[in-house]
């Protein structure tokens, strides 16, 4: 389970990072400014990230509903850890680009 975790931490992390770099590079090309447009990207990609750390929504409703109805509670554990552990690599993001930019991104 922590493997999982660590995952989702990296894969939520690099989402925001990754589109918000790749972003940027277009909004660069198209004559916009590219640090306005990367807080602006990575806000927008906060729950997209979440979701492609935790693999899909289907699979993971399916888990829950598994863990509330047949009583399976460490699949519920497990579920809301990862969801847990992305947005911390949503959030670790966040405070990575506000670091670099040196501004506060809400």
């Amino acid at each position: 389970m922590l493997i999982s975790m660590i995952h989702c931490f990296f894969i939520a992390f690099g989402v925001i990072v990754g589109g918000a770099f790749l972003g940027s590079l277009g909004s660069l090309l198209t004559g916009e400014p590219p640090y306005t447009s990367m807080v602006r990207i990575a806000k927008s990609l906060r729950i997209w990230a979440i979701v492609a750390a935790i693999g899909g929504t289907f699979d993971t409703i399916a888990r829950f509903e598994k863990g509330i109805l047949d009583g399976s509670t460490f699949d519920l554990f497990k579920q809301i850890m990862l969801i847990i552990s992305a947005m911390g690599g949503v959030k670790a993001a966040l405070l990575f680009f506000e670091w670099i930019l040196q501004e506060d991104i809400t």
